[in-house]
């Protein structure tokens, strides 16, 4: 599993530098000696981060999911999994493993410290690193996407009702009232202390709710389009198509199509075999007085093995069938190699979305 550490990361590296270089300072009395340590715990940080993701891969592998990388940036990281779990009880493990690893490493860090002199170098960073961890496993748990906490209350959800898309809703939203809190924190703490945020605080907020709030939004609209995805099928989406040998002149092709019902005009050769797939804009930009001379080859498309779609396809088979070649259009086929009509991608992506 490749490791990606983003340029973000420096950002937090030079803040926990500065601002914890200070106080290690005032306490430990290190001198420019306080700033080193200081970046060290920086660094030492985010390998918790990273033993925490490693938690979830590992699952995630364990369970057959591909991991396509882990990424750590400015507000912590992310296992990158291919797929989503197919029940409610895997989903709660990969879930959990990252919270559960960040806590033993809270306890660990905890019994170390116990036995570490408080005013040490070691003692210090092992103050600090128990502290974290805590702060991240216990953070995450919080019941709403995109934390870990979502996901847990996803699985409960789900296990529950039977229906992954009712459990995403849910932690959609439990995420979204989460983030509402995050911003708000601040000022309601500086309410209760009778005086006023720190400026600081409160651009710490707004950013973490803010990144919580749209990690929130794009699960709630991952699961609207997961929750269409059975109702995506090859043979409902495809267009009606009428097939003309390649030397049919424009005009005659399109009025065989109308005639037809059609709207799609699909080219043969001589052996009846679909070689193209007359382009739309291609033939409209051809003149009306010319359209009886000019042949429906040269406004067509080749039609390569990437473009033909199985009759049969339907729902997440479909969708990774198309998304794997990427293309304006594609030839529905049937079992014995029959034209069934034309699958348009801006078909699929309003069916995906919604719109039809």
């Amino acid at each position: 599993m490749p490791v990606h550490v983003t340029p973000s990361w420096l950002i937090v590296a030079v803040l926990i530098t500065l601002v914890y270089g200070g106080i290690v300072q005032d306490r430990l009395a290190l001198g420019p000696a306080a700033y080193l340590l200081a970046f060290v715990f920086a660094v030492l940080l985010y390998v918790s981060v990273l033993v925490h993701e490693l938690a979830h891969s590992v699952v995630a592998r364990m369970y057959g999911l591909p991991v396509r990388r882990i990424v750590l940036y400015v507000l912590g990281g992310v296992s990158e999994i291919e797929r989503e779990a197919p029940t409610p009880g895997r989903e709660f493990w990969i879930a959990f493993a990252g919270p559960l690893f960040s806590l033993l490493l809270a306890a660990c860090g905890f019994g170390l410290y116990l036995l570490a002199d408080p005013f040490s170098v070691v003692g210090e960073l092992l103050f600090q690193l128990w502290i974290a961890n805590l702060l991240v496993g216990v953070f995450n748990l919080m019941p709403g996407l995109p934390l870990d906490g979502g996901r847990l209350l996803r699985a409960g959800v789900w296990k529950l009702t039977g229906r992954p898309y009712l459990g995403s809703v849910a932690a959609a939203w439990g995420g979204r009232v989460l983030a509402l809190v995050v911003v708000s924190l601040p000022f309601a703490l500086a309410w209760s202390a009778g005086g006023g945020p720190s400026p600081w605080t409160v651009v710490w907020g707004l950013v973490l709710g803010g990144f919580m709030w749209m990690g929130a939004t794009d699960a709630l609209r991952a699961a609207r389009m997961r929750e269409r995805l059975p109702r995506l099928r090859a043979r409902d989406l495809a267009r009606k198509a009428v097939t003309v040998p390649a030397d049919t002149p424009l005009a005659e092709a399109r009025r065989r199509a109308l005639e037809a019902g059609g709207v799609e005009i699909v080219v043969t050769d001589s052996s009846g075999a679909a070689t193209a797939i007359v382009h739309p804009a291609a033939a409209e930009a051809i003149a009306e007085e010319r359209r009886a001379w000019v042949p429906v080859s040269s406004v067509a498309r080749a039609v390569t093995a990437h473009s033909l779609v199985p009759v049969g396809l339907e729902g997440e088979e479909l969708l990774n069938t198309l998304t794997s070649h990427p293309l304006p259009e594609y030839l529905v086929v049937t079992e014995d190699g029959g034209v069934r009509g034309v699958l348009r991608a801006t078909d699929v992506n309003a069916a995906v979305s919604g719109r039809i």
